[in-house]
């Protein structure tokens, strides 16, 4: 954008002006470290140009709330998504957290991509099901909806300004099967010692480097590091091994990460599935994305989402 240069006037509210001689940046999607790493991950140059396109708005129809056909009658412009059942992608700058539905519960704000990791899951009414990095909710909410709001949630952070926020959006929702349970980094262990065996489903949406989200959050190209990477892998790793814990035999573990990278994504499936004898990647269900490994990774491109790992990591019987 040439003419914000102009912006560059030594004013009291403006940069120094630009000198001729001043060194330009080389242009590029992200760093080079991190554009050889997604290359790696097999993100050609128009995939990597395409997470910093803008995003599309999805929102999620919440069945426990509204029919969907009412839903879709209120959003005349919007463009129902055939891959994701319960998702409507709404014409750019809708005002969605405006309309009246909204505050009604009749729908959630949600990208589609995480819509269909959720759904990789196959949560079920009945269920025991613990959402282990649940964060503010988004994918809570998608789960109970799954479960028609019968069985038993837990939602688990380590964080407690995000988990706070949970409760009220499920009020909203009409969601009365979760149960909240704030973690201690460390000590996720002892604090579930009483789901241990016992849950059909573990959503593991761990922490990651959001390089599928950059179109949302474009800054985060630039603050990521390597050593940060690996910090964060080494998370993700210890967090799949608390979840595998808690899985009753024939359960399965749906590790799910924002990113495109394989050491994120692929590489700790498949990590994980050595560390485990007898555990194998099961097929997702979700019928849209490209294969990966032992999961599925979802795209700008294919099928038009967030960038997004799923894999399904079921444990022997």
């Amino acid at each position: 954008r040439p003419e914000l240069g102009a912006t560059f006037d030594g004013s009291t509210h403006g940069p120094a002006p630009i000198a001729p001689d001043e060194p330009r940046a080389a242009p590029g999607i992200a760093p080079d470290w991190l554009a050889e790493q997604l290359a790696a991950s097999g993100i050609d140059e128009s995939g990597m140009r395409a997470l910093v396109a803008r995003a599309p708005l999805d929102i999620r129809i919440n069945r426990l709330r509204s029919d969907p056909a009412l839903v879709r009658e209120a959003f005349p412009g919007a463009e129902p998504l055939a891959f994701a059942p319960d998702a409507l992608r709404l014409p750019p700058d809708s005002r969605a957290e405006q309309h009246p539905l909204f505050h009604q519960g009749a729908f959630e704000v949600q990208d589609a991509g995480s819509q269909l990791v959720a759904l990789a899951s196959g949560a079920a009414p009945g269920m025991a099901v613990v959402d282990l990095c649940a964060g503010g909710g988004g994918k809570t909410l998608a789960l109970a909806a799954m479960m028609d709001n019968r069985g038993t949630l837990l939602a688990c952070d380590v964080d407690r300004t995000r988990l706070s926020r949970l409760m009220p959006r499920a009020q909203r929702a009409g969601v009365t099967i979760v149960e909240t349970r704030l973690l201690n980094p460390g000590g996720e262990v002892e604090a579930l010692a009483d789901w241990a065996g016992r849950a059909d489903v573990v959503l593991v949406d761990a922490p990651c480097s959001g390089t599928g989200t950059w179109r949302r959050n474009p800054e985060a190209r630039w603050r990521l590091s390597p050593a940060r990477l690996a910090r964060l892998t080494e998370t993700q790793s210890r967090l799949l091994d608390i979840a595998a814990g808690l899985v009753r035999p024939g359960g399965a573990v749906v590790h799910i990460v924002c990113s495109l990278l394989d050491a994120e994504g692929r590489d700790q499936a498949d990590a994980f599935l050595a560390r485990h004898p007898g555990w194998r990647a099961a097929e997702t269900g979700l019928g849209v994305g490209d294969r990966h490994g032992g999961g599925v990774r979802l795209t700008p491109g294919n099928p038009s989402t967030d960038g997004f790992f799923v894999a399904k990591l079921e444990s022997p019987c």
